[in-house]
């Protein structure tokens, strides 16, 4: 093994070796939470609002029942970014003033999402009209608050802050891809049949999942980048991300549709229950549905996990391995026939060490020694 100028063995070194690869137990905290955060509660804030003029508009209360169990989706979603975003600032604060712990950031991802989910059940009661599904809307996004603080108490803070930035980003795409529906139904050729307008549904819900995968993995990679060089700049030493967080964040949001669904089916089952009874159109619509949103969720979780990972590839560089054998090209460069020259060239070794022979107890010779003169030139009386 060759020695690299500059740098010092371990064995030779006063000081204990330092390797940047390894983690100095100190976690690396998400950059701009608090905006996120405020991000976040500002979405759900306009989800709730949004529900709300939708439910108190319709004249029957049958038509309240069906409008609430098609928001629903959207107000779960904003809920568990909520959380999960507003967990991350806490965490932050917590790490600060108190230092590093497992159980203390755990424990107040939790309570943040508490927080959160407590203030919208809060708001979803005083707010809302006073009916039986009212307590369903509360109860559930209050649960998807607490599970998104959950979320948030993992230790790789850069990951989760990248799964809800690109989580946030996707959701506001996918409202605001709402008003290019109509031109992409004639686009895929939807006509008076019912057969032309399920089959032209089917292509816009996954152009939408296609297009929101791609967004939510550049997001996630770029809001991973950002990360690792604010964090380089405040410590050489601070450990880079491997592939799999830029994957686990690339995949996240697809990750948080397809547990919002699980909430929703589980936490909302009565509200659905209750618009499906309405009639056997509503049955079917929400079965509809329900469908789309988990291949929508598939959709995004793959395409977003492959987009973040083909873009970490391509800022790879090739490996650079330090103990290269080295290969000498030059003929001369082989030992002599007395095998105690180990240079390149002629004198002394010139090759990977300084000294001049190989041989422990033979005596050193050189290349003059071993070069033929004529006896006449070399005892002057003959």
């Amino acid at each position: 093994m060759t020695k690299q100028p500059g740098r010092v063995p371990a064995a030779d070194s006063d000081q204990p070796a330092v390797d940047a690869a390894t983690p100095s137990g100190r976690p690396v905290p998400a950059p701009g939470a608090a905006v996120l955060a405020l991000l976040a509660l500002g979405w759900l804030a306009a989800m709730l609002w949004s529900t709300r003029e939708a439910i108190t508009s319709a004249a029957a209360g049958i038509t309240a029942i069906s409008l609430s169990a098609f928001a629903l989706p959207g107000v779960i979603s904003a809920a568990l970014v909520a959380g999960a975003a507003t967990a991350l600032a806490g965490g932050n604060l917590l790490t600060r003033r108190y230092g590093d712990g497992a159980t203390l950031r755990f424990v107040g991802a939790i309570g943040a999402g508490m927080v959160v989910g407590l203030a919208a059940a809060l708001a979803i009661n005083l707010t809302y009209f006073d009916t039986s599904t009212t307590n369903v809307i509360a109860g559930t996004t209050a649960a998807a608050a607490i599970i998104g603080g959950a979320i948030a108490g993992a230790r790789t803070a850069p990951a989760v802050g990248a799964v809800v930035t690109a989580a946030l980003g996707a959701l506001v795409f996918v409202v605001a891809f709402s008003r290019a529906r109509d031109p992409l139904f004639d686009l895929f050729g939807a006509g008076d049949s019912q057969q032309s307008l399920v089959d032209a549904a089917k292509w816009v819900s996954r152009t939408e999942s296609l297009i929101a995968g791609l967004l939510a993995g550049l997001l996630a990679f770029g809001y991973l980048t950002w990360a690792r060089r604010r964090a380089l700049r405040r410590d050489p030493l601070t450990p880079t991300l491997r592939w799999p967080a830029y994957l686990l964040a690339g995949a996240g949001p697809g990750l948080l549709l397809l547990l919002a669904e699980v909430i929703i089916r589980i936490g909302g089952r009565s509200l659905l229950d209750l618009a499906s009874a309405l009639s056997e159109a509503d049955a079917v619509a929400q079965t509809s549905l329900g469908t789309s949103r988990v291949d929508n969720g598939i959709w995004m979780l793959f395409v977003g996990a492959l987009t973040a990972l083909i873009a970490f590839g391509r800022t790879l560089g090739p490996t650079h391995i330090d103990d290269d054998p080295v290969v000498a090209d030059d003929p001369s460069a082989a030992p002599s026939a007395t095998g105690n020259a180990t240079g390149a060239g002629t004198g002394t070794g010139t090759g990977a060490g300084t000294g001049t022979g190989t041989g422990a107890d033979e005596p050193e010779t050189t290349a003059r020694d071993t070069v033929d003169v004529d006896p006449a030139r070399a005892d002057p009386a003959r």
